[in-house]
């Protein structure tokens, strides 16, 4: 009946009714109001002791926290006092707050309701505020949401580049990500362009991820994001980027490589990346500024502009696997985490004590599952590990090289992943990032035998049967003692890195290693590509016994990484270059 009413005879309608209930009824009398009741959103953790309770009223939102063990009565009697504030507020009756006499006698009655049945007043708000229950507030209904999923954070990255994904970064709770719905907008011009007759956005793709193209430069992007949990969904939230798009750097060194790329591997292969992304902290610094990139221009620098070629760069290769160092603990948690979790792949991440950078290490969870973490300092397992006792006893005779090691942070990082195809294939990921100087090839030679020595016990005493891993950035040439431990099994005492470091520092001990490895790209000419410096100091090592090296990713030619002089620069983010391999299992 209402819908056939003429718009003339609705405004009559609502023309005589009293100003003083006008905005109640309006409500109560529209069809929406049936079809749609508005929502009190309620928060109630176990965990916590108090309780959030949302509505709106009056057009004015409203948040109370409450104790989860106060009576329903208190509660109800706060949600009046703020009906009628609001309320207040909309008439611009100012007075009545100052009397209370008035106060109490204008108050309008609140109830919960549950099938139609008023809740006692001395239940405690834990037990009351059940999901479906209705608030009642004089005039109006709301239907009670329990720990319905809601987004915590939802936000956009500051720059956007034509051919980059754009991936947000939200937190969601109550929910899962999978379950949600995610609506992508344009501009339907740029901003200074659009009329007030024109409609401001135009859809532009689903999904968490959006990758803009040549058509969209100078447009802003919107994000509409409904969080679900797979039985019911929340309040959706909307986000607008703070700029506009921008052309972006065109070909980058690593577009060849992802023609390689385009496809996910079976579930007997394995693609495996190792990269040094290059830390924020460090590329900074006025050293790098001025000395080792300053050929690089000041933007390129910025991890603002850097973020978006490593998450193109990673996102491309479509790896199971992917270790990552000198990651910076802010770049792990709002861009890494973000984007590569879009992409399928979790992660977990060791920082190294005292600094701001550590270990990332990332796995596609449709593939694989974590078992365990054993992570642990180098210098630290040194001293306090009885497996290094032998290899201590020699440290300790020089006291310059043993204060040397004990000041170094350095990290080894060892994930358990198991096949969830296969259960019986179980995977140790080894990820690290070693002493850096030059001159330091005994200390690296010291680390990588507390690092062996470690990942020994956890293969043979944790998990007998698991094949080995081994990634990072190793700072060692092919002619150093640490590629010769690892990938001939030996290293003898007289090898020429334990004079690295001078006479004081000297120590003299054959090492050995407990595995067959061998370096998946052999010895490539340069994984570090500077002004300065050339050289091959990344590999991924790879277990002879139970994977084989189905393809090598080509790295970048002489001429890509030197169109800009050297790296990092304006189309690669780092000074290092990924290695990728596809990896098959033998059995």
């Amino acid at each position: 009946m209402w819908s056939r009413l003429s718009l003339t005879s609705k405004y009559l309608f609502f023309r005589f009714i009293p100003p003083h209930l006008r905005i109640n009824n309006l409500r109560l009398f529209s069809p929406r109001f049936f079809m749609n009741m508005e929502r009190c959103e309620v928060r109630c953790v176990p965990s916590e002791s108090t309780m959030t309770i949302s509505f709106k009223i009056h057009g004015s939102n409203k948040q109370l926290l409450r104790d989860k063990s106060e009576t329903l009565g208190k509660s109800l009697k706060r949600i009046s006092k703020h009906s009628l504030f609001a309320q207040n507020k909309v008439n611009k009756i100012k007075r009545i707050k100052k009397e209370a006499a008035n106060q109490e006698a204008n108050m309008p009655e609140a109830s919960l309701n549950v099938d139609g049945e008023q809740v006692s007043h001395q239940i405690i708000n834990s037990e009351a505020w059940q999901d479906g229950a209705v608030l009642k507030v004089g005039n109006f209904e709301y239907k009670v949401d329990r720990n319905p999923p809601r987004f915590t954070i939802c936000e956009l990255t500051s720059s956007l580049m034509v051919g980059f994904p754009v991936c947000p970064k939200l937190e969601i709770e109550f929910g899962d990500l999978e379950h949600c719905q995610f609506k992508w907008f344009k501009e339907s011009a740029p901003n200074d362009q659009i009329h007030a007759t024109t409609d401001l956005w135009e859809e532009a793709g689903h999904g968490r991820v959006f990758t803009p193209t040549h058509q969209d430069i100078g447009l802003r992007l919107k994000l509409k994001c409904t969080p679900g949990n797979g039985s019911r969904f929340g309040e959706h939230k909307e986000v607008v980027s703070t700029g506009p798009i921008n052309a972006g750097p065109g070909v980058c060194t690593f577009d060849n490589r992802h023609v390689y790329t385009q496809n996910l591997t079976d579930e007997n292969s394995l693609r495996v990346v190792s990269y040094n992304i290059l830390a924020d902290t460090y590329a900074q610094t006025d050293l790098s500024k001025s000395f080792l990139y300053p050929y690089c221009a000041p933007y390129a620098l910025q991890m603002d502009y850097r973020q978006h070629l490593i998450k193109k760069e990673l996102s491309g290769y479509n790896a199971d696997i992917i270790c990552l160092q000198e990651v910076d603990k802010s770049v792990f948690l709002d861009i890494l985490i973000p984007s590569l979790d879009a992409f399928g792949l979790d992660g977990v991440f060791k920082i190294k004590e005292r600094q701001h950078e550590g270990l990332a290490t990332f796995f596609r969870r449709s593939k694989l599952r974590m078992l365990e973490r054993y992570d642990l300092m180098l210098s630290e397992a040194l001293t306090s590990d009885d497996l290094n006792k032998k290899l201590l006893e020699k440290v300790s005779t020089k006291p310059c090289l043993e204060s040397k090691i004990e000041k170094l942070a350095t990290t080894l990082q060892v994930t358990v992943l198991q096949s969830i195809s296969n259960p019986s294939r179980v995977l140790c990921i080894a990820n690290t990032h070693l002493y850096w100087k030059p001159t330091g090839g005994n200390i690296r030679l010291v680390q990588m035998a507390v690092a062996l020595n470690h990942l020994k016990r956890v293969m043979m005493e944790k998990h007998p049967g698991a094949s080995l891993i081994f990634s990072g950035d190793f700072n060692s040439m092919p002619c150093s003692g640490v590629f010769q431990l690892i990938s001939e099994g030996s290293v003898s005492e007289d090898h020429v890195d334990w004079k690295s470091g001078g006479l004081e520092e000297q120590i003299q001990m054959k090492l050995t290693s407990p595995f067959q490895l061998y370096s998946a790209y052999g010895a490539p000419d340069f994984t570090n590509f500077t002004r300065e410096f050339k050289g091959c100091l990344d590999y991924i090592f790879v277990d002879k016994q139970k994977l084989v090296v189905e393809q090598v990713i080509p790295l970048p030619s002489l001429e890509e990484v030197t169109a800009c002089v050297a790296l990092p620069s304006v189309s690669h983010p780092s000074d290092h270059i990924s290695l990728v391999c596809d990896l098959k299992w033998t059995d």
